[in-house]
């Protein structure tokens, strides 16, 4: 049994999800972002339970399809981002429908009707505060940063970081006080 976990983006995530089941002695085969494959079927008791206790640790037990499928896009989308180096030359439509099974013009549609935000936008979104990332690091100069991240070019980097934050990325890279954005919240309006 698989149940649907929302706003779980992150390990740290994981981590506290997986703290709220061993803490309810709910048994779990895996913990995956978004998702907990339980060993048994749960009661309704412990359902209310676990929902109580997600929702206080900022997270929601989903039970509507779409709202999990849009999960598992923006998922699948924050990996694709994260682990840009791993898929250099995969387009995301091509990526959602490998992970997902789904028509990409189907996710794509329902992604967009639903958050207000296309596929598009969301990747670009997300492309931006990973190299906000990487930029505080202060590991990798921007022509690697360009590279890991599938970029085609610096240039296409620093117009499209200017586009959305207003600042390059060298100016960005000078501030003091550099804000970034929560990663539940990226790409949402």
């Amino acid at each position: 049994m698989i149940l649907h976990i929302k706003f779980m983006v992150s390990l740290c995530c994981k981590k506290i999800v997986q703290a709220v089941f061993d803490e309810h002695n709910i048994a779990y085969k895996s913990i995956e972002l978004g998702e907990v494959d339980l060993k048994n079927p749960i009661t309704t008791e412990q359902r209310e339970q676990l929902k109580i206790a997600l929702l206080k640790s900022g997270h929601e037990l989903m039970a509507d399809k779409r709202a999990i499928l849009i999960e598992r896009i923006k998922t699948a989308l924050i990996f694709l981002v994260r682990d840009a180096e791993q898929h250099p030359k995969m387009k995301h439509s091509d990526y959602l429908v490998q992970q997902l099974d789904y028509d990409y013009t189907y996710l794509a549609n329902l992604f967009s009707e639903v958050t207000g935000v296309t596929v598009e936008h969301f990747i670009i979104a997300h492309r931006i505060e990973r190299v906000k990332e990487l930029l505080l690091y202060d590991e990798l100069n921007l022509t690697q940063i360009a590279e890991s991240l599938n970029y085609s070019s610096v240039g296409h980097l620093s117009s499209q970081f200017k586009k959305v934050t207003g600042l390059t990325p060298t100016y960005y890279k000078k501030l003091k006080h550099k804000k970034r954005i929560i990663l539940e919240d990226v790409g949402i309006v």
